[in-house]
């Protein structure tokens, strides 16, 4: 089984996702990156494309108008990847209320039309485009199973199902009930959620599942990726000098390894909703 690294905001630099790869992340992402602010040519957001290695990685945007989508297809040429990128990702499950009034993240859920006509756009790029979703926007779409029409009304190449609605935190358990259902339509389904012991995996390979994303269980532990393969974990002090070298090898904002060095080891109390995305 292949196995994801999540993209985590303010965590998920090139540093970390190498030290990930090199633990056994078949793929990793970006943080989820505003469409508007990277055509806008906004600094800080350009240097959230930082592909500076081989390492497998796909881009998450945040998209919500197709002509920003448009112009980002028209630029892409212009952007500068050490390795073109495995997959473009759009990010359907941000739970942040500015995001969710601006009609994106977690908000298109049910924007099935405007969803699929922003695959449609991306897919001139001759990548994959995947979705990262969520149940909805809360326990009601969840129950009225509003993730179901978009998987069956949208064709992308993927689907990363978080099994959370949008009002939920890392602290209420994934619903993994809805998984099935979700494998019923026939879609390429990789579950994301609370995925972090090597049952978890065997659960996921008995229904058919050929990927699993991984998040929370990666920042506390970023060897956890060769471990759910059958490898050992490493420890704490290894993988934070492994890191220190990454982070002085592909520099960036020291909010990111003040983020990890911070979790890194940490066996509770990460539970923000943003890294969930």
């Amino acid at each position: 089984m292949k196995l994801w690294l999540a993209p985590l905001e303010g965590v998920s630099d090139c540093a970390f996702r190498t030290l990930c790869s090199n633990h056994g992340a078949d793929l990793t992402f970006t943080e989820m990156i505003r469409v508007d602010s990277l055509i806008r040519g906004n600094k800080s957001t350009l240097a959230l494309l930082d592909l500076k290695n081989t390492v497998p990685t796909g881009i998450q945007l945040l998209a919500v108008k197709p002509a920003s989508a448009q112009e980002f297809v028209r630029m892409f040429p212009s952007f500068d990847f050490h390795t073109a990128p495995q997959q473009i990702n759009l990010n359907c499950g941000c739970p942040s209320p500015d995001v969710i009034r601006q009609g994106g993240g977690a908000a298109l859920v049910k924007r099935i039309n405007r969803l699929q006509e922003l695959v449609d756009i991306f897919r001139k790029l001759s990548l994959p485009v995947t979705l990262k979703i969520r149940t909805g926007l809360n326990a009601y779409e969840q129950k009225n199973k509003t993730y179901l029409n978009l998987l069956k009304s949208v064709d992308a190449d993927a689907f990363i199902v978080h099994a959370r609605h949008a009002r939920q935190s890392s602290t209420e358990a994934a619903d993994w009930s809805v998984f099935e259902e979700c494998l019923l339509t026939e879609k390429h389904i990789v579950p994301n959620g609370d995925i972090t012991e090597r049952e978890h995996i065997a659960h996921f390979r008995q229904l058919g599942v050929k990927e699993v994303m991984i998040g929370r269980a990666a920042v506390r532990n970023p060897s956890v990726f060769s471990y759910l393969k059958g490898g050992e974990k490493k420890n704490t002090v290894q993988l934070k000098h492994e890191y220190e070298q990454l982070c002085a090898q592909y520099p960036n904002h020291p909010k990111y390894k003040e983020n990890v060095l911070n979790y890194l080891g940490k066996e509770a109390g990460i539970g923000s909703k943003k890294w969930l995305m």
